[in-house]
């Protein structure tokens, strides 16, 4: 499994930091995002704190140009990729799922890992098994 993630959403849709981050709360997520988060301005790590541990991400934000027909038909005008890479940690793996899964509930984002969409409730559940 790769260890990625993109959230497809709507231009208009991506939220602001503080956005963002009440919606990862409403979640009842331990995720804190840094302050460098800023909607097509971050391009790298971004730092966050999991239940209170360091960790965080590789994220950045693309146009959808060029996408799979099969992919394509499911965007329905979402039109933005926000790619989430992370290393070996689970931890980091863990604070991609939930900012993804808060992207998807309060966005009307679509999670995609490799070919398939995952729903914002497997992504929950994957950072709970990290953080158990």
């Amino acid at each position: 499994m790769a260890r990625a993630l993109t959230a497809w959403i709507r231009r208009q849709d991506v939220p602001s930091r503080t956005a963002l981050q009440k919606a990862i709360k409403a979640l009842g997520a331990p995720l804190s995002l840094d302050e460098a988060y800023a909607p097509f301005e971050t391009a790298g790590y971004l730092p966050c704190t999991l239940d209170g541990e360091d960790a965080g991400f590789d994220l950045r934000f693309k146009e959808a140009q060029t996408v799979a027909p099969e992919i394509s038909a499911k965007l329905d005008g979402r039109d933005v990729a926000m790619t989430c890479k992370w290393g070996g940690d689970p931890r980091e793996d863990a604070a991609a799922s939930l900012f993804c899964a808060a992207l998807v509930k309060s966005f009307g984002a679509l999670a995609q890992q490799d070919d398939a969409f995952v729903t914002a409730e497997a992504l929950l559940a994957r950072a709970e098994a990290v953080l158990g």
